[in-house]
């Protein structure tokens, strides 16, 4: 009899309709080494710690509870937080879930990833379960994005090339912040890199809000986009011009 394969989660959604296709149950990872200054989760961000530990079996078993209402294109999301800080954890998780016919969707920011081993060997073995990835790119510029989130995107962007070489579906997700992500130039940049993947089935403008602030002060941490509004529809809708997310036809549509 095999051990049970455990990870640590911050916190589930039974009804979530923004996070992958359908209605979907959300498993929200805990642990996550970026600092985006725009996290509405940084509750989420020790790792090894805070949340609580849970088996597979436990979370397929709450997620299935739910099945009824998930229809033909719902199914499971694990966001975060940063799943891919827990790979066997997750690849067990959707192992299980696709054997049960499960839609599986992974919500990432794309930083742990690399090539080296161990991780890459594990993350191969991750997609052969994985359906759909609501893939994160916080700022194509890489010195604006250590400003943004702490660290570089190098990583993640040749992730997104990876998933690309792969034929792997991605819906590509990127907030739009006022004062650093929000220039035309940036979003140009990032609408030339996104047309050199092969796989993007989606794009999404998600606007920078501030319902997070809350979550900071209570844990006693300066919130670094103090006095940044969010954007106004005009520059959302510019962003969608310029990113072009009306050439997309959506994962399921293909």
């Amino acid at each position: 009899m095999t051990n049970p394969v455990e990870g640590r989660i911050h916190s589930t959604e039974n009804f979530g309709t923004v996070d992958g296709p359908g209605v979907r149950f959300i498993v929200f990872a805990q642990g996550c080494r970026m600092r985006c200054q725009f996290c509405h989760n940084p509750d989420t961000w020790k790792i090894g710690s805070g949340g609580r530990v849970v088996t597979t079996d436990e979370v397929l078993q709450e997620a299935l509870k739910y099945r009824s209402y998930w229809g033909e294109k719902g199914g499971i999301t694990v966001s975060g937080g940063e799943p891919l800080l827990q790979l066997d954890f997750l690849t067990d998780l959707f192992k299980k879930a696709k054997a049960e016919g499960i839609h599986t969707t992974i919500d990432t920011c794309g930083k742990p990833f690399t090539r080296e081993e161990p991780f890459f060997s594990q993350f191969e073995e991750l997609m052969k379960y994985t359906d759909l990835l609501l893939f994160d790119i916080k700022h194509i510029d890489n010195e604006a994005h250590k400003i943004l989130t702490s660290l570089g995107n190098e990583n993640i962007l040749e992730m997104s090339q990876y998933l690309s070489e792969i034929g792997k579906p991605v819906w590509i997700r990127h907030v739009l912040v006022p004062e650093r992500s929000d220039y035309d130039e940036y979003l140009i940049r990032l609408d030339a890199f996104i047309k050199t993947l092969k796989n993007v089935r989606k794009v999404e403008i998600l606007p920078y809000h501030k319902m997070g602030i809350y979550k900071w002060e209570t844990l006693g941490i300066k919130y670094p986009l103090e006095g940044i509004e969010p954007p106004t529809e005009d520059r959302v809708l510019n962003a969608r011009k310029l990113l072009h997310t009306d050439d997309y036809t959506g994962y399921l549509e293909d």
